[in-house]
């Protein structure tokens, strides 16, 4: 289950957009107005680019035997090869491709349902509400990794299936139930605002409340889930191709730890066979965390004043230092 930093009691989307003014377009105003935000998209945008570019930044097929047995690191293999000589950097720029597909496709479907069953949930109340709930809270319950373990394990049995877009399918299946409820519970205090009583005077469909007033007012809370999610979704990816639950034929980041895992390099000592694909999911996921925590920061007015206030002290104490440094 993912874990999102924000909280239906704290959120100001409309600060978010106000942070940005005067910083050129709203996105660049967002990503620029917060060094955690900005770095965590930097390093994001490097891994999506790197993915993009595998063709120009390798000649070498990731699935091609090209040496004979293990290399280590050299000017001509810079990541060394595998047992089977396969380039090492060429299965990681292009595990890189399996690895944010599979995570930008669960957080996308993901994202879709919470906010479908959140939000129609809360704003239409009664039975809709009652059996909704009674959905979320079975998905709530079941623990999404070792589900996402089962259902993956099944799909497997059939060679056809053993796929990323299996995995995506899997990931978002099991995902979406925790946003769900936040988003909920959000939308349970906003549907009470003067603005939705008055499009509901004023005639203003359902659906058009739902999306055109009240979303717009939790893209603060979207936004985190939809990181939260992909954390999670390239976590998970990561874990099901290690236990041999995708198409280990295939080079991705999960795969090589499989191969890797299988062949012992620890024992080894070949460390180049599992450190570079380890250290990209470490880095991806922690620029990910920065960018939730970034969207916190700018979200959450307490954060803010705490933050200020942090910043006011150290500014004081500098202060206090360079007068007795005068005196």
């Amino acid at each position: 289950m993912q874990v999102t930093n924000l909280t239906h009691q704290n959120i100001d989307s409309s600060s978010i957009l106000d942070r940005a003014k005067g910083r050129g377009s709203s996105i660049l105003g967002i990503i620029t107005s917060n060094p955690k935000i900005a770095i965590g998209v930097g390093v994001v945008a490097f891994f999506v680019l790197i993915a993009l570019a595998a063709p120009l930044l390798t000649p070498y097929d990731p699935n091609a035997t090209i040496v004979t047995g293990s290399l280590p690191p050299s000017p001509i293999h810079i990541f060394g090869t595998t047992g089977l000589g396969q380039d090492m950097f060429a299965q990681i720029v292009y595990g890189a491709r399996v690895s944010l597909t599979v995570g930008f496709v669960a957080a996308i479907g993901s994202t879709a349902l919470q906010v479908l069953f959140g939000l129609t949930s809360a704003y239409f109340g009664s039975l809709v509400d009652e059996v909704l709930s009674l959905l979320i809270n079975v998905f709530l319950v079941l623990p999404g990794l070792p589900l996402a373990i089962v259902l993956a394990s099944l799909a497997s049995a059939n060679a056809a299936s053993k796929n990323e877009f299996v995995i995506a399918l899997v990931l978002l299946f099991t995902s979406w139930s925790y946003g769900a409820r936040v988003l909920r519970a959000q939308t349970l205090s906003l549907r009470e605002r003067e603005y939705v009583a008055a499009a509901r005077a004023i005639g203003e469909s359902s659906l058009r409340i739902i999306f055109a007033e009240i979303l717009p007012n939790e893209v603060a809370l979207v936004a985190s889930t939809f990181v939260g999610t992909f954390v999670y979704a390239v976590g998970a990816e990561v874990a099901l191709e290690f236990l041999g639950l995708g198409d280990t034929s295939k080079a991705s980041w999960g795969v090589i730890l499989y191969w890797a895992q299988n062949n012992a390099v620890l024992i080894v000592g070949k460390w180049w066979q599992f450190v570079p694909a380890g250290l990209c999911v470490a880095v991806l996921c922690a620029s990910l965390a920065f960018i939730n925590i970034g969207i916190d920061e700018l979200a959450n007015p307490r954060l803010r004043s705490e933050k200020m206030a942090k910043v006011l002290k150290r500014k004081k104490d500098i202060e206090g230092v360079l007068d007795e440094h005068h005196q």
